[in-house]
């Protein structure tokens, strides 16, 4: 089994389209670094998300300084999502990021990355939500003035997941 490592960005579209409980549901074990959840998640929704599911995983020393040099060669990315990067390179974890810049060094540094829609489809796939959910939540989340979802990509998914 996979572990997918979220940066903040997720979340906040999977809080948006009212997803988060299904994420939780549909098999796969979604983690953070600490000082992410920390510094981005505890203040909000932290709490919540732990009990749905959410674990909290510490880095090695190795690994925080992986994430300090990536920061420091790379300034478009804070530290909360340098030490989800770092995180993702671990065997068996991908990357689960919205993040423009996180996903391009994310390919620099060969660490799998997905996106939220790829999680939509692990959704879609795992049978625990009913597609019409699926369709609405996404609805939810590309209504936002912030979402920059590829535009092909989310109508293919909602004309498959709307019940015609």
């Amino acid at each position: 089994m996979i572990v997918l490592v979220s940066d903040t960005s997720v979340l906040i579209d999977l809080e948006r389209g009212d997803l988060l409980e299904a994420v939780f549901a549909c098999g796969h074990q979604l983690v953070v670094p600490d000082l992410l959840y920390e510094h981005e998640l505890e203040p909000e929704n932290g709490p919540l998300l732990r009990q749905m599911g959410l674990s909290v995983v510490a880095l090695t020393s190795e690994e925080v300084e992986f994430a300090q040099k990536v920061q420091i060669a790379n300034a478009l990315l804070s530290i909360p999502d340098c030490f989800a990067l770092s995180c993702a390179r671990r065997p068996e974890h991908v990357l689960v990021s919205g993040d423009k810049a996180l996903r391009a060094e994310a390919g620099e540094k060969k660490v799998e990355c997905r996106g939220v829609l790829w999680l939509l489809d692990q959704m879609e796939a795992s049978g625990t939500i009913a597609k019409m959910s699926l369709a609405e939540g996404l609805q939810k989340i590309v209504s936002h003035p912030r979402c920059r979802l590829p535009k092909h990509d989310v109508n293919e998914r909602l004309a498959r997941w709307t019940v015609k």
